[in-house]
């Protein structure tokens, strides 16, 4: 018998009092883990048109993820999604490798070398062409990425550069003041002698920016050409002096602890995410609070990227397009729901049957 406090209660979302999820999952088995019924159940509700994503019939198999709204028969249904856990990859990038993860002509691709992850994918932090070498980062966060390549954070770049000859002060003067390039004004932060023997000179020098083959265009724009170049340092990351090439290295957690209070972020820390273990709402229009750029074929969602040079790699998962199918017809066989409605309006005896009959039975009076 149901208690008069529960029959007089309004309908309220239901909470999930299960471990938080950590990425998308199917959504019977989310909806099975809080408590809503069995798997097959849940799969027959689903196909009877009463599990609705996003105010469109959810489909058998499909994936939920934080920002989804779930309901059953109406009722919403409050999933918890912590945010995933930011990484940081270190590569040692060789000379013959393109930062792409396909090639149509069939050149090796950096994500070859890189560990598989489960639920997330590897964002690449910046470019570095296909002759060049040294420091590649990688990271799960759109939203770290962003913060490391955007021009307005200035994050600084350090490379060795080998070039054919050496730097009159003349050409040094220019560099440090700016030259002009066909996509604007371009100078170094420091400049300083590395030393050499022969036609060859080595410098290293450090960029505000990441723009495309800008190191090389920049030294072509003085005069000389550069025979190699090398990336040792990413903002407060520096290049492990024993991480060979071809070879990746994770950051350990003080490590990346200094890198996310570099760029402003807190650990776990994503515009786009909750903390861990709070309750997301699953809103489905106001989650974004960027404008979502798509750049190399990736998308990013924080911050509008307007200013981002071609040559930079970033992305997110956009959420999924919403349904166009209509309801599908209700299935004969129905599996209880809390706050499911009862069709008749009955509850109780055998309505018409000479007995007391429950609410909506015939009364006899007038109809």
């Amino acid at each position: 018998m149901r208690r008069t406090d529960d029959r007089n209660r309004p309908n309220q979302a239901r909470r999930s009092t299960e471990p938080v999820f950590t990425e998308p999952q199917r959504l019977h088995k989310v909806l099975a883990q809080c408590g809503y019924g069995s798997l097959r159940g849940l799969e027959e509700l689903i196909i009877a048109g009463r599990i609705t994503v996003n105010r469109q019939p959810a489909e058998v198999g499909q994936k939920v993820g934080p920002n989804d709204q779930v309901r059953i028969n109406g009722e919403l249904v409050r999933i918890r999604f912590a945010a995933p856990r930011v990484r940081v990859l270190l590569y040692h990038k060789p000379a013959g490798e393109i930062v792409s993860r396909s090639d149509p002509e069939g050149r090796p691709t950096v994500f070859d070398k890189l560990p598989r992850i489960g639920g997330a994918k590897w964002v690449a932090v910046g470019r570095l062409d296909f002759n060049s070498e040294g420091l590649l980062m990688f990271t799960t966060s759109g939203e770290l990425a962003n913060r490391l390549m955007h021009p307005r954070y200035e994050v600084e770049r350090e490379y060795s550069v080998r070039v054919m000859g050496t730097l009159s002060p003349e050409q040094e003067r220019k560099l440090l003041e700016g030259v002009e390039l066909e996509d604007g004004v371009a100078k170094v932060l420091s400049l300083a002698d590395g030393g050499g023997e022969g036609a060859n000179h080595w410098y290293k020098l450090t960029l505000p920016e990441g723009r495309n083959k800008e190191v090389r265009r920049m030294f072509e724009a003085v005069g000389l050409m550069v025979s190699r170049l090398i990336r040792t340092r990413y903002g407060v990351v520096s290049m492990p002096p024993q991480l060979k090439r071809g070879q990746t290295q994770e950051l350990e957690p003080d490590e990346l602890g200094r890198l996310l209070k570099a760029v402003g972020m807190q650990s776990g820390d994503s515009r786009s995410e909750s903390g861990a273990g709070t309750e997301r709402k699953n809103t489905h229009d106001d989650h974004r609070e960027g404008v979502e750029t798509e750049i190399d074929g990736n998308r990013v969602g924080a911050p509008p990227l307007e200013d981002i040079e071609i040559d930079e790699v970033d992305g997110n998962r956009a959420p999924p397009p919403a349904s166009t199918q209509a309801p599908r017809p209700a299935a004969h066989k129905r599996n209880f729901v809390p706050g499911a409605p009862n069709p008749g309006g009955r509850r109780g005896g055998r309505g018409g049957r000479g007995g007391r009959g429950g609410q909506g039975a015939p009364s006899g009076g007038r109809r």
